[in-house]
């Protein structure tokens, strides 16, 4: 009877808990919008969400945004205004927006004009008269006014296929602010055929950069350019702002279509200017009782946890929610959620497992770490966390699901054959997330256990790093001050046992034994790989220094490979693995090498041995396990258009 008892206790106040955290949510959420979100993976069925106008019209299940025809335009926007920043806090809103489009060129000679991604001031005017060469922003007429662009402002992230006057004499990309000649450009490498082109656009308020990741097409070659620009978007742009796309023609025309759209801010205000007063109403009405009961029950559920010790357990969760809440994207689902999303966690939904250390301090710790960390990353090459679930002891991520597994599971496990264009392009997308990492976020995130298992591939068979439990956060410029040991065995560096310093040339030298693991479908290090039990790297050296390392490419391969990209990949993960940290490239020079942007380097054709590395230990294993769920609970993800 007493151990009934006390089960019913513990249930009635954990009830009571939830009762107070769910009203205290509603009050949150009746008090603030949610972060604008959307992604149409298709064009097929919008509903009334976006506004077309001029000469877009919708062709199955994509958009042409023009027709083929002198000095077409065509516009759209989403329906909904996008509060760009605060008039109280002056804070101003990350975002990240990715789109594919084609602008395909009938005569390959003649061609016209271009698309754009743009923020503007609400309502902002269409060209008059029609004038192709403002890519559907403006007309030469409007741009004569010096009033303007003063009463109207714009930004816009433009790909031009035609050099009109201030334009450099090739097909570009560039950023205008408040004129047609772009702030900034670099060349683009387009096809001007059916082949499509993904783009990138984030905006990180913290240091003011505009950043732009988008494919092009080079020696008939796949490749991802880039395009930074610094601009306060408060100082050009009005708070609200109208977004979306423009495009046109001139005397020359082209197919533009666009195929898909996704759009995420990180914004914590109101959703609309409309929607705030009927907000604050509702707020204000019942926000009153709301509070009464919110304060008398956590009053009496801490006063009861107190007498049962579980205050500790509680005031956690209310910590981690509270922290986690402040990020955007990812929402805290409910264990019953995930149940019945899986069918109570059936084992033949299970596609795979992690580690966390259960519920210690240490397992806490990491699955904190990670859901603070990659909530707030946005890149095409890292995992998309779409939520968490902590109930005591049990800790969850949600995350999107990749249809094609891990890595590991084609190089080691040969679950199926990866073709080397494949297999080049995930090294390079790995090296793509690993340089945001370092580089473009606001703060550098150390990874610090890259290896093939925490590389997931998508439909597409596209790179996306994950697992980011034992990552952490340092400034730039900053080195770390971590002493703790982290990684796996036979990525982890020579100096990690020595130096016990967690830096961004530990996580280039994971990164290159990947890069070699690819390029040989062999593990770094293990009883598979019997010559010698060598580790990897030192056998590649081996071959480097003999002038024959394309005799360590996968076998598999049959020798159906680029040699070029091959001996590329190769020198470019011995140059990572380099034995002194202090000679390992930055990964902006990976990424350089890797798209042949800049040469290989020259290394010595004999280096110290890294056998070393065999006397560490893995500190990354756990002995507790946390389950990953397959794509049925991405359902529970919102906005799928």
């Amino acid at each position: 009877m007493e151990a009934a008892f006390c089960y019913c206790q513990k249930m009635y106040l954990l009830a009571s808990f939830h009762i107070t955290l769910t009203l205290a949510l509603l009050f949150v959420v009746i008090s603030h919008g949610a972060p604008l979100s959307f992604n149409y993976k298709q064009f097929s069925n919008t509903g009334n969400t976006l506004n077309l106008t001029a000469d877009v019209y919708q062709d199955r299940e994509v958009l042409q945004l023009t027709r083929n025809e002198k000095d077409s335009l065509g516009r759209v926007t989403y329906y909904k205004l996008f509060h760009l920043w605060d008039m109280n806090s002056e804070k101003v809103t990350d975002f990240t927006t990715h789109f594919y489009f084609t602008m395909n060129t009938p005569n390959k000679s003649y061609c016209g004009d271009g698309i754009t991604f743009f923020m503007a001031k609400p309502n902002f005017p269409l060209p008059v008269p029609r004038d192709g060469k403002g890519i559907g922003l403006v007309s030469s007429v409007q741009l004569s006014d010096s009033s303007y662009t003063h009463e109207n402002p714009f930004v816009a992230v433009e790909f031009d296929t035609s050099s009109n006057e201030g334009d450099p004499a090739y097909d570009h990309a560039g950023i205008d602010v408040n004129s047609i000649t772009p702030a900034y450009t670099t060349e683009w490498f387009t096809s001007k055929d059916e082949r499509g082109y993904d783009a990138y656009i984030s905006y990180n308020s913290s240091s003011n950069n505009l950043i732009v990741t988008f494919t092009g097409y080079k020696d008939n070659i796949t490749i991802e350019q880039h395009l930074y620009y610094v601009v306060n978007l408060r100082d050009v742009l009005p708070d609200w702002v109208e977004f979306g796309f423009t495009s046109a023609t001139v005397w020359f025309y082209e197919y533009h279509t666009l195929s898909s759209w996704s759009f995420n801010s990180s914004s914590d205000f109101e959703e609309h200017k409309g929607e705030s007063k009927t907000r604050l109403i509702i707020g204000l009405s019942v926000g009153a009782g709301v509070l009464i009961g919110v304060l008398v029950l956590t009053w009496l559920v801490t006063m009861k946890l107190r007498n049962r010790g579980m205050e500790d357990v509680l005031d956690s969760d209310l910590a981690m929610d509270n922290d986690f809440e402040r990020n955007t994207g990812p929402r805290k689902f409910s264990y019953e959620e995930l149940a019945r999303a899986t069918n109570n966690f059936a084992k033949e939904e299970k596609i795979g497992e992690g580690g966390f250390g259960g519920g210690s301090k240490q397992g806490v710790k990491e699955y904190a770490s990670e859901v603070k960390i990659i909530s707030q990353l946005r890149h095409k090459n890292l995992v998309q966390l779409i939520g968490w679930c902590h109930q005591q002891n049990d800790l969850l991520l949600i995350y999107e699901f990749e249809e094609n597994g891990s890595l590991d599971s084609y190089l080691f496990k040969r679950k199926g054959p990866l073709t080397w264009n494949v297999r080049y392009n995930i090294a390079r997308g790995m090296a793509s997330a690993v340089l945001y990492l370092h580089e473009e976020w606001k703060q550098c995130v150390l990874h610090r256990d890259i290896k093939a298992s925490n590389v997931m591939l998508d439909s597409n068979f596209n790179a996306k790093l994950g697992d980011f439990g034992l990552a952490r956060l340092i400034d730039h410029e900053i080195e770390s001050k971590t002493t703790v040991l982290a990684g796996t065995l036979g990525y982890m560096p020579p100096e990690a046992a020595t130096r016990d310093k967690a830096s961004r040339e530990s996580v280039i030298y994971g990164f290159g034994v990947v890069a070699l693991e690819i390029a040989c479908g062999r593990k770094a290090f293990g009883s598979s790989f019997i010559e010698e039990q060598k580790h990897l790297v030192e056998w590649i050296l081996e071959l480097y220094g003999k002038g024959d390392i394309l005799k360590a490419a996968d076998p598999s391969l049959c020798r159906d490979f680029d040699e070029n990209e091959m001996k590329r990949i190769m020198i470019v993960g011995l140059w990572c693995t380099h034995r002194d940290y202090l000679l390992r490239p930055t990964m902006r020079q990976v990424v350089q090498v890797l798209n042949f942007e800049a040469p290989l380097p020259i290394l010595p054709s004999q280096m110290p041995s890294t056998s070393s590395n065999s006397s560490l230990t893995a500190s990354s294993q756990s002995s507790t396990t946390f389950d990953v769920i397959s794509p049925s609970v991405a359902l529970l993800h919102g906005h799928t258009c």
